[in-house]
């Protein structure tokens, strides 16, 4: 992990010249997507390890490059379009850099870890360490009728400014539940800086002019920085009544965002849509904060990270008119040494479009 910061500079060229060319700071705000997410573990009736996430994110519509804001922009060489770094052309595969259209988005995600044992002042052994991390997004997605490339810069904070207490605490009370006792064994403060890259292929199953019809996509993707580094792949099904147009992501994770599918070209067979979804991803872990502690400062968590998880998840979903909702119930395996048995968590999304 010594190497992350070597790897970020070397990215900083790149960068600066994409910004030197800009016309427009301030992104151009207009139509689009409004998501927000919510997972926790009570849908599994536990109440530990990866215990809660919330994210908000918002995406536009399809934008021309000057309508996006100089941070989005600064995005554009790792999106695989005609003006990215050549390895990036190479890897993600767009036929016609010509047809290839764009969003931008941001986001504010909260992740909350906890032990098992809630009454405990002291960090339970063999248990998982407290943990909070609150984070600001700022995303550029690139694509055509088949491809989406999504990119996101994320900068966070582990420790106490991640106020992951504060918000335990106040859902906790307000449900009458027991606080956890052990939140200053939680890993300390750091600020984090992560780039985050997603590649989502459309597949096709079933090519239907009546309401039912069924739809997927295959997923890669990687992700480096001080909070989280891993690299995953994965896959999703749909099956319904009048499936969404829209290919919207339908659990909380780094480039979690409502998307059309893909260049907004198709249109909403009817107002409203019944589905069900399932999918897996498996994710190869070099670094995790919440685990292996702070990239910059030595700080023993007491878990021992394991390289390798995966998961599968399954769910349902509606949407009437420009409202969607879905849940999606998520089974993990063990995520580090100590971890007795896989974790399972439930996610509601809200959808809503502008």
């Amino acid at each position: 992990m010594k190497y992350v910061p070597l790897l970020f500079a070397a990215a900083i060229p790149a960068f600066a010249e994409e910004l030197l060319y800009r016309d427009n700071p301030m992104p151009d705000f207009g139509p689009g997507y409004l998501t927000f997410y919510l997972d926790n573990d009570l849908f599994a009736n536990t109440d530990k390890d990866y215990t809660n996430g919330a994210r908000l994110s918002w995406i536009s519509e399809n934008r021309d490059l000057h309508e996006i804001g100089f941070i989005q922009r600064g995005l554009q060489p790792l999106t695989g379009d005609g003006n990215s770094l050549g390895f990036f052309r190479a890897i993600t595969g767009f036929d016609d850099l010509d047809a290839v259209r764009y969003n931008f988005g941001v986001s504010l995600t909260q992740l909350m870890f906890t032990p098992e044992d809630f009454a405990s002042v002291t960090q339970p052994q063999g248990q998982r360490r407290y943990a909070g991390w609150s984070a600001l997004g700022f995303s550029l997605h690139a694509k055509d009728d088949q491809i989406l490339n999504s990119v996101e810069f994320i900068v966070g904070v582990t420790g106490k400014p991640a106020l992951a207490e504060e918000a335990q605490n106040f859902i906790h009370d307000a449900r009458g539940f027991d606080e956890f006792q052990g939140w200053d064994n939680q890993i300390p403060t750091e600020v984090t800086a992560d780039l985050s890259f997603l590649q989502k292929r459309r597949l096709h199953f079933t090519e239907s002019e009546g309401p039912l019809s069924m739809d997927g996509i295959g997923e890669w993707g990687a992700r480096l920085g001080t909070f989280r580094t891993n690299a995953i792949l994965g896959g999703m099904v749909r099956l319904g009544l009048y499936l969404p147009a829209d290919f919207s992501d339908p659990r909380l994770s780094e480039t979690a965002y409502a998307h059309k599918y893909f260049t907004g070209s198709e249109i909403e067979k009817s107002n409203w849509s019944l589905f069900l979804l399932g999918g897996f991803r498996g994710s190869a872990v070099l670094h995790d904060a919440t685990l292996d502690g702070p990239l910059f400062r030595k700080f023993e968590t007491g878990n021992t990270r394991e390289p390798f998880v995966g998961e599968v998840y399954a769910g349902i979903g509606f949407r009437i008119k420009a409202t969607e909702v879905t849940y999606a119930h998520t089974w993990r395996s063990r995520e580090y040494d100590e971890q007795e048995n896989g974790t399972g968590f439930g996610t509601i999304s809200v959808r809503l479009a502008f």
